[in-house]
């Protein structure tokens, strides 16, 4: 179906303007708007065509989405602009004929703004990269031992003194609750829910900048010590700015109540400002804080955050107490084959009630290298190529029901990134990976590598396009046009 400066598109749905502006990105050529059917493109919501964001798409002589809600709509879009290809003879859609929903409804990517701080564009352009992915939740990072970046009026310091620095002292930065706002309309837009997380009792250096009396002094362990040293950075001191990368080191003061008097006050700035049903508070690394005390601190933050009227998020470690809020949801980041308790502790939540996310860290985490040489990235859980990334299987992980699976997220953390663009060349097309893993149905047709490694590559004139810095991986064909 050829597309031209004629070829116009019919519904009211914003799932309509946001394919004519893609196309002209992509094309240079601005598609019309029809007043009435028919149309070359006609956009369509019928709640009872398909699955929960769930969508058709037929294209032969003219393209057809139906959406069963804006959502469908939406990714229906996305995948008709999959479908856009450019000859001698000009821009065309490929014929297609799709009946498709997601396996998971749970499909989401992380962003550590902690480590190092992205501002306000930056997070946008991240959200409508990962989006046209299908992803429909966006998981913020907003606290570190490096730096708080979220404003909570309760407490001011936490942006005035805990804001200032990133990792290697590279310049912090903040959200005001305005700045926060956008993000989460933004995603919205793209239907994605953002869930805040900030983390605890450990990874809470930066508290303590601001807030001494609420932290406890930093317990330095030797593998902090050994890295610390190779690294050439800082050791953690009390008060100061932590410019370092060391994880395991700090604990809010478990025993004092204004501790949770300061958590409640969080949270509930954070409820306020939030309308996606999450609030995530952490709970991985704690190595500084005794295992009663974190058991402690974990039955009450779960349940300040319901208490809120939110669901508790918390990685698999918080598992590990007995009485976490019914209903909380972990996320596992062990590793596909499970150490240590890892997996005693994700299934803890199945059986309060929970449900699981699965962030296998040697397969999903998106902060990895992709080759031992490669510029950025770390290589603690792995070293994840692009088919590495893709041939896994959630369920398999861990002994629990499929139902408990809530699905998949693909977190990005910043240690080695200090620009958009290089979070980009990390996520991308890793991300894409994990996008179908998460959307498509494990015995599909198509979900082998063989053909997902020639349909990722087809994206590339798109991601160009809109701007996306990915990396061109060796073992992807990539198209040129």
């Amino acid at each position: 179906m050829p597309i031209t400066a004629t070829t116009r598109v019919l519904g009211t749905s914003p799932a309509a303007a946001q394919l004519i502006d893609a196309v002209e990105r992509r094309t240079g050529i601005r598609l019309t708007r029809a007043e009435a059917a028919p149309a070359e493109i006609e956009l369509f919501v019928d709640p009872e065509s398909s699955a929960a964001e769930g969508y058709t798409l037929e294209i032969g002589d003219r393209a057809v989405i139906v959406g069963a809600d804006e959502a469908g709509l939406f990714y229906g879009v996305q995948t008709l602009l999959q479908l856009l290809r450019q000859d001698d003879s000009g821009w065309w859609l490929l014929g297609a004929d799709i009946a498709d929903s997601p396996r998971f409804p749970r499909r989401g990517v992380m962003l550590d703004v902690a480590r190092h701080f992205f501002g306000v564009d930056d997070v946008k352009r991240f959200i409508d990269s990962t989006s046209a992915l299908k992803f429909n939740h966006l998981h913020l990072h907003l606290t570190d031992d490096q730096g708080w970046r979220v404003h909570i009026d309760s407490w001011p310091l936490l942006t005035e003194r805990a804001a200032v620095t990133s990792a290697d002292g590279d310049p912090g930065g903040f959200y005001t609750k305005d700045d926060y706002r956008e993000i989460v309309a933004h995603a919205a837009s793209r239907h994605m829910i953002v869930i805040p997380e900030i983390d605890l009792p450990g990874h809470t250096h930066a508290i303590g900048v601001a807030y001494p009396e609420l932290v406890e002094a930093p317990v330095l362990n030797d593998i902090l010590v050994a890295e610390s040293e190779r690294l050439g950075q800082p050791l953690p001191v009390a008060g100061e700015t932590y410019l370092g990368w060391g994880v395991g080191h700090s604990s809010v003061r478990i025993h004092e109540e204004r501790t949770y008097d300061f958590v409640r006050d969080v949270v509930r700035e954070l409820a306020e400002m939030t309308p996606g049903p999450y609030i995530h508070i952490g709970g991985d690394e704690s190595l500084g804080t005794p295992q009663a005390d974190f058991d402690l601190f974990a039955e009450r933050a779960t349940a300040i955050v319901v208490e809120a009227g939110k669901i508790p998020v918390a990685w698999h470690e918080m598992g590990s107490a007995a009485n976490i809020a019914e209903g909380t949801v972990g996320q596992y980041w062990g590793k596909t084959t499970p150490e240590g308790t890892h997996a005693e502790e994700a299934i803890h939540f199945v059986e309060r009630g929970g449900a699981l996310i699965m962030s296998a860290a040697n397969v999903t985490y998106l902060d990895m290298k992709y080759t031992a040489d490669f510029p950025l990235g770390l290589t603690w859980a792995a070293i994840i190529d692009v088919r590495s990334a893709y041939e896994w299987e959630p369920t398999a992980v861990l002994d629990v029901p499929e139902a408990a699976i809530l699905g998949v997220e693909a977190p990005m953390w910043s240690e080695t990134t200090r620009t958009i663009d290089e979070v980009e060349q990390l996520v991308f097309p890793r991300a894409a990976a994990q996008a179908e893993v998460a959307w498509s149905p494990r015995e599909a047709p198509e979900r082998a590598w063989d053909s997902f490694r020639v349909r990722v590559g087809s994206l590339a004139p798109l991601w160009k396009a809109e701007g996306v810095d990915f990396h061109p991986a060796q073992e992807i064909p990539w198209s040129a046009r």
